[in-house]
């Protein structure tokens, strides 16, 4: 018998889909399933050697058999293998259910009496995949206007709000299962370890930098290298401007939601960490200057200190 595939493209093709199929029904997580669970590995494997037994047994079987075969059989064998696929009776059969075309013999049963300049046309029957997918079409918009306009199951928009609250039923179970502690402008705290920086350098160049430049002299917004704040310096006062954002100027929206308060406060400390470095071409001084106020001295008049890490009020 004449096989449509080898061997070679066979085996691959049905290890593939059965490993497909393993990972669709199989519920591993991140990881394959076949490296979750070790058993998979197993199977896969012992199925990969059945499937080349069992070609290598049916090659033997094809080759006893070919040899038992009569000189007339085998020629006949030869002469049934050298007809392509789509002249076997196989594939015509198949094209005449789907299309129901007349052979060039018997055109003459559907030749209509129309003669155009000696150009006859023949009657054809619509290929028949093509009129019962037709007729599926009216039963399914028959079905729809019954369903949505008479009996007015649900709306599109009625859809829309049922998927929004089944998505953010799963975003709560996932908050839930993998609770992250929120940063507050109360529990901020400034960083100075490598990564955080880097991180926050990082999150700056790509959100920040367009208003107050790469080094963060300036440009649209305003420089960040001074000791001179609009808003107030300090850790917190920073931390809450990037993550609230500022009332007096919408152009500075708020992070908080977009990159999560943890990223904000590593923000804020790398921009903290800016103070000082003098960049070229930076902007002018804005705001008022912010000083960290240490401890009173001990020879100097009893004051009431200041906390400098209080969220500064905006004027």
């Amino acid at each position: 018998m004449k096989k449509l595939f080898p061997s070679y493209v066979r085996v691959p093709v049905i290890f593939a889909i059965v490993m497909i199929a393993m990972e669709y029904f199989i519920d591993s997580g991140d990881q394959p399933a076949f490296i979750k669970y070790p058993m998979l590995s197993l199977f896969l494997a012992v199925f990969l050697f059945l499937l080349v037994a069992i070609e290598i047994v049916v090659s033997a079987v094809d080759k006893v058999t070919y040899h038992l075969l009569t000189d007339d059989q085998k020629k006949q064998l030869e002469e049934a293998q050298s007809i392509p696929f789509t002249e076997s009776k196989f594939y015509q059969g198949i094209m005449n259910k789907f299309t129901r075309s007349k052979d060039i013999e018997q055109e003459s049963d559907i030749l209509l009496d129309h003669d155009y300049d000696g150009i006859r046309e023949l009657d054809n029957v619509l290929p028949p995949w093509w009129v019962n997918l037709f007729y599926a079409t009216i039963i399914f918009g028959l079905v729809y206007i019954v369903r949505f306009h008479v009996v007015n199951d649900y709306t599109q928009a009625e859809e829309f709000d049922q998927e929004v609250a089944l998505a953010n039923i799963e975003i709560e179970k996932n908050k839930a299962a993998n609770p992250v502690e929120e940063v507050t402008v109360d529990k901020v705290t400034l960083l100075t370890d490598v990564e955080s920086l880097a991180k926050g350098k990082e999150i700056f160049t790509n959100a920040c930098a367009a208003c107050h430049k790469a080094d963060g002299g300036g440009v649209v917004g305003p420089n960040l290298t001074d000791q001179f704040w609009i808003n107030g310096g300090g850790i917190k006062n920073v931390f809450k401007l990037i993550a609230e954002g500022s009332k007096n100027n919408p152009t500075m929206v708020g992070w908080a939601k977009t990159l999560g308060t943890k990223e904000v406060q590593k923000v804020a400390s790398y921009v903290l960490s800016l103070q000082g470095t003098k960049p070229a071409g930076a902007k002018p001084a804005e705001g008022e200057k912010w000083v960290e106020e240490a401890a009173p001295k001990t020879d100097a008049p009893a004051t009431a200190a200041t906390d400098t890490t209080n969220v500064a009020t905006t004027k």
